[in-house]
């Protein structure tokens, strides 16, 4: 039997995505036998996270810096760039290392099912990004279900008035697939093969 306080411990680690209540007892138990080694440097990392961590204001990333590094990166492509449902979607691109550009996230995709609408998203900074001109090419990234082909279309009917080179990933990806998902190769793959829309 365990205490109060590694009570409410198991129950705030049980809420992280894809852990139930039995892999965060395991978590717990191993960062209490670990506490030296593991436990207080992960205490420390979260607080340094949280007291440091920032959401973009250009394109939506976590960083610490502020717009962060990807905006501030001059070697970067300014002329593309790639719509991501999520920042799990952007490390995913980032971690293949083959796209040079810009990235914007939307926060989500469009949902009938869960009441996510246009306004719910962080779509109009995304038109804001495109009056000066200096984006030629978006291409967008967005998952291979119903929910992200109907995001897409939203965006396709709204694009339509720039003067841009529309893009998708190739359908190397799965349907139902998500980049966070998928394997550096796939990416790679689908990145490399995008179609103009």
């Amino acid at each position: 039997m365990q205490g109060n306080d590694i009570d409410k411990l198991i129950k705030l680690i049980a809420k992280l995505p894809a852990l139930g209540t039995r892999s965060a007892r395991r978590i717990v138990l191993y960062l209490l036998k670990k506490k030296e080694t593991s436990l207080l440097p992960l205490i420390a990392g979260l607080q340094n996270v949280a007291d440091n961590i920032r959401k973009c204001p250009i394109c939506g990333n976590f960083d610490t810096d502020c717009p962060c590094a990807i905006c501030n990166d001059k070697t970067r492509e300014a002329e593309v760039l790639c719509v991501v449902q999520d920042v799990a979607d952007l490390w995913a691109m980032e971690r293949v290392g083959l796209y040079r550009g810009q990235y914007h996230v939307l926060g989500g995709i469009l949902s009938a099912l869960e009441g996510v609408t246009p306004e719910d998203l962080n779509i109009e900074p995304l038109f804001e990004r495109l009056h000066d001109g200096i984006i030629k090419e978006i291409i967008l990234a967005l998952p291979a279900t119903i929910d992200g082909q109907i995001t897409s279309h939203y965006l396709l009917s709204r694009l339509k008035e720039y003067p841009l080179k529309i893009t998708t990933l190739a359908q190397g990806l799965p349907m139902g697939a998500e980049l966070d998902y998928m394997d550096d190769g796939t990416i790679q793959l689908a990145l490399s093969a995008r179609k103009e829309i």
